[in-house]
């Protein structure tokens, strides 16, 4: 077994979202630089947004870890790549730690990810307004489940007093001890919006603000616990046999094969749009353009005057709606973007990106402003979730990058509307119970709002590499 498949790591976990995973998440990675360390990071689940925030702690990129999108072996892989280098491995788990595709079993949860890894979870339950209340609560969740993975607790948002006395009986109840604790801290609070937090460069002095957290949770730690429930994490390589009960079928993901890139061989120019309006990218997918023997050129769209010297562009998601008026007031950037779709050129657009190519965008106070018109039609911001959730792709009309029989994993998450969402593609749920049309092509032009991720099914982004 080599080190990268049994190094240290743990999974940062909650009975639910807003239990303040994510601060104590990144204050972890920073107290473990401080003491030495090297640190990975990953998180649970298709969010964007929280690897942001531990790509802003660490300088390094933080991946997903997703069983629907990647299945057993696409997340085994991603694990040992992102532990490559590293020491120990943070996992910030998603929503709450048993909550998996349906309320009837724990299928693609963080609880299931944690076993599919064998990494050892620490609970984070957020205290404000409890306090002996805590107890059964904590109870019940350290005792749920075949395998029992939560090895330590954390409590947010409590005194110091409260926290000892608790402590002690949490410890006696149920023999899981309570590694650290923090107080509340008003100015630490990461603000929220419709799509998750906001984004880590609108927070002001948020490396400041984490190294608050960091100061007081390391004053309340038990850090060798930390790293002895570390330690506990198992070998986690593709040869290693899913425990009983474990890892449902529907994670597994069927990719195919492709050639690597030769080496030396000239490199295709991919442009990829990257700035305060367009953001949201796994790393695996840029990876996997790598590997085809892409050439990765970012640009921004927002303060780019022009398109860089590329063949091709992939604009991801984010929040353009936010920037609209700064993107219409962009001219010379729309003009190249709709003269290079004119032209021919193979571009692939998902959610912000596939409202970039439409006419006009209207932003969150009803301001209708001019994009590139790659598309024709309006957007618009809608009061609830359009769709949401993980989607199976298939084709439903001819198009160059998805063809019969094949399927690419996404996941919707968007509150815009198109007047024309396309009708390129089915997605549908994984249940199978519902689905919907979306995606238009034009040209060699791809886009509509499922965001893709790319290694469940490399023909796709072949197609698009070989166009």
């Amino acid at each position: 077994m080599s080190d990268k498949n049994t190094a240290k790591r743990i999974m940062i976990c909650a009975p639910g979202s807003g239990s303040g995973k994510t601060l104590i998440t990144c204050a972890l990675l920073r107290i473990l630089k401080r003491r030495g360390f090297n640190p990975a990071s990953f998180k649970c689940g298709p969010d964007y947004i929280d690897p942001m925030f531990h790509r802003t702690v660490l300088g390094i990129p933080s991946r997903n870890l997703d069983l629907f999108l990647a299945g057993r072996q696409g997340v085994l892989r991603s694990l040992e790549r992102g532990m490559s280098g590293s020491d120990i491995g943070v996992i910030e788990a998603v929503m709450g730690f048993f909550d998996g595709y349906s309320p009837e079993s724990c299928k693609g949860s963080s609880y299931e990810l944690s076993c599919v890894t064998n990494t050892p979870a620490i609970l984070v339950v957020n205290a404000r307004g409890m306090s002996l209340s805590i107890l059964p609560l904590v109870k019940g969740f350290c005792g749920f489940g075949e395998r029992k993975m939560i090895k330590g607790i954390i409590l947010n948002n409590v005194s110091l007093s409260v926290a000892k006395e608790l402590s002690e009986r949490i410890l006696k109840e149920t023999g899981v001890p309570v590694i650290g604790s923090l107080p509340v801290m008003k100015s630490a609070d990461l603000k929220s919006r419709h799509l998750g937090l906001v984004l880590p460069g609108e927070v002001p002095g948020i490396l400041d603000a984490i190294g608050m957290v960091s100061d007081e949770l390391e004053a309340n730690l038990d850090f060798d616990k930390l790293i002895d429930i570390s330690m506990e994490a198992g070998y986690f390589g593709d040869d290693e046999k899913p425990a009983s009960g474990i890892c449902c079928d529907e994670g597994e993901v069927c990719r195919g094969s492709f050639a690597p890139f030769p080496a030396g061989g000239a490199k295709v120019r991919v442009g990829i749009a990257r700035d305060e309006a367009f953001s949201f990218y796994y790393e695996d997918n840029l990876e996997l353009l790598s590997e085809m023997g892409a050439e990765l050129v970012f640009f921004s769209p927002l303060h780019d005057r022009n398109l860089p010297d590329v063949s091709r562009l992939i604009i991801g998601g984010g929040y353009p709606e936010l920037h609209a008026k700064e993107l219409s007031e962009n001219r010379s950037m729309l003009r190249d973007i709709k003269e290079a779709a004119d032209a021919g050129m193979p571009i692939l657009a998902e959610c912000g990106g596939f409202l970039y190519l439409m006419e006009s965008l209207e932003d969150p106070e009803g301001n209708e402003y001019k994009m590139t018109g790659v598309f024709p039609g309006k957007t618009h911001m809608t009061e609830k979730l359009t769709h949401f959730g993980y989607v199976k792709v298939t084709k439903n009309t001819d198009n160059m990058y998805l063809l019969d029989g094949e399927e690419i994993r996404g996941h919707e998450f968007h509150y815009y509307k198109a007047g024309d969402d396309g009708d390129c593609l089915t997605m549908t749920k994984p249940s199978g119970k519902r689905s919907w049309k979306g995606y238009m092509s034009c040209n060699r032009v791809f886009a509509g709002f499922a965001h893709l991720y790319y290694p469940s099914c490399p023909a796709f982004v072949r197609r698009f590499m070989d166009a």
